[in-house]
Formats: C-alpha cells, structure tokens, sequence
C-alpha cells in the first residue's frame, strides 16, 4: 500500500456486488439529480458495477458524455455490459485512481463519487481531483455512509460486534468508515468555493428488505475480503464471524427488525 492508496475493504466478491447493483440514482443520488441537464460532460468515479452511472448517463443523454471509472477492470466489463443491456451508448469505462485522475483540469460538468471517499487513505487529496477535473460553474457531488451512525433494532449484541469488526478492518486498510460526518470538513480544507451537506438514509424494515439486507451483510461477513482480512490480522476467529453473520439472520426473522444507513451527502462548487 502506497502513503494515499488504501485497500479496499469489501473487495469484489458476488456479495459485495449483490449490494452493489441494487443501486439507483434515485436512492442513492437524489441530491444530484437536480443539477443534471442533458449535454454535459459527467465523470462517475468508483462506477462499480455501473447502475448508477447508467441513470446518470440516461439524465444527460442522449448527448451528454460520461466517462465511467474504478480501480477494478473485472467490474468495470461488468458496468459496460450492464449499460449496453440498457441501450446506452453514452457511457466511456476506464481504469482509474481517484488520486491521480487522467483527465484535464476543467474538463466535466459534473463529477460523482459514490462510496469512495471513506476507501481513499487521503480523503482531501482525492476530492481535491475531484474538484481539479471539474469546470468552473460545474459541480461535485459526493455521498458516504457513516457507520458509527447506522441504527438498527432489536439491539442485537452480534450486530454490535459486526459494526466494531467493520471499522477496525477498514482503518486497518487505510479508510476511514465513519467519512460521511467528515465530508464538509475535508471540502473546507481543499478550499471549494461552496459546500452544501445534507444526509440520506437508506432504511429496511419490511420482511423482504430485511432478509436482503441481512443475507446480503452476513455473506459479506464470513466470504468476502473482509472476513480474509478478520482472519488474517486476528480481528476475529471463524466462530465469532459465524456467530456475527448468525445475528444477522436473527435480527432479520424478528418481525420489529429495523436498521437505518446514514448517509453525508455534498455538493461542492469549485
């Protein structure tokens, strides 16, 4: 690991992906859709598997350019035949590093991160190219969880255990899982002209959203990078993740099961 790269935390398995491609513009971007207007240059930064990015190519298009990036080429040829199954032709996909964008100064309308920020080791370093590549009246927008403000009932011991598991790892990576409180402080020190926060939540209380969400987080906990990472440095032992994923299942089946993401939410003028 590089003094401003971090590692990935959740890594690429089916899991992590799962989660992934449930993502829309509309839960997950709503904030900036107001800003978009068909024509302008946008760049999708850490794309994933390409959801969000095919509902912010339709909202510029049809002759709006989109420039779709992450660090995963695998995930990226998923995104492309994603956005080719949708009929849209607007979308470029490229391997690239938040830190080190390879695109000129001013040279997108509209620049999105989704996620990423709380995975970059400097945080500033990264959203300040976010904002070099953006043009002057152009915009930013960035969205992060903040995991210490997730909320969720019952109050199971097992997802407390989940959530100190999950920011322990990630600060081992070099992330910081708690980016969403932080955001317009790392906007105040590159300096943007304007900085407007709000927050969104995603929320799963209906039986059938519980069991996705819980399914979906207890995978996650005992097959993907994660749990390599708990095992590996000695976070956690192959029972305690069982026994964390367990928990998972049980606060689904309970009928009064509830749980909140906490979202920050940023739009920045350079």
């Amino acid at each position: 690991m590089t003094e401003h790269q971090a590692v990935y935390t959740h890594g690429h398995q089916e899991p992590v992906l799962r989660s992934h491609r449930s993502r829309t513009a509309a839960d997950s971007a709503a904030y900036l859709l107001p800003e978009l207007r068909p024509g302008q240059a946008l760049l999708d930064v850490g794309c994933g598997p390409g959801t969000i990015t095919a509902d912010l190519a339709e909202a510029v298009g049809p002759t709006g350019r989109v420039v779709a990036v992450d660090r995963s080429a695998e995930v990226l040829a998923q995104a492309a035949e994603y956005a080719a199954g949708r009929g849209l032709s607007n979308i470029v996909f490229e391997v690239a590093d938040i830190q080190e964008l390879p695109y000129q100064d001013g040279e997108f309308d509209v620049v999105h991160a989704h996620q990423v920020l709380q995975h970059v080791a400097d945080p500033v370093r990264g959203l300040r190219e976010l904002c070099r590549v953006t043009a002057p009246g152009g915009v930013v927008g960035v969205r992060d969880a903040d995991y210490a403000a997730m909320a969720w009932y019952p109050e199971l011991p097992e997802l407390d255990d989940w959530s100190a598991l999950y920011r322990r790892i990630a600060r081992h990576n070099g992330g910081e899982p708690d980016a969403g409180r932080r955001l317009s402080a790392w906007a105040r020190a590159v300096g943007c002209r304007e900085a407007v926060a709000s927050t969104g939540t995603w929320t799963y209380a209906t039986p059938e959203r519980r069991a996705w969400w819980a399914g979906l987080w207890a995978d996650r906990t005992v097959a993907t990078a994660t749990a390599r990472t708990a095992l590996a440095e000695g976070f956690a032992t192959e029972a305690e993740l069982a026994a964390i994923a367990a928990g998972w299942h049980r606060w689904a089946a309970d009928p009064d099961g509830w749980f909140a993401v906490l979202h920050g939410e940023l739009l920045l003028r350079p």
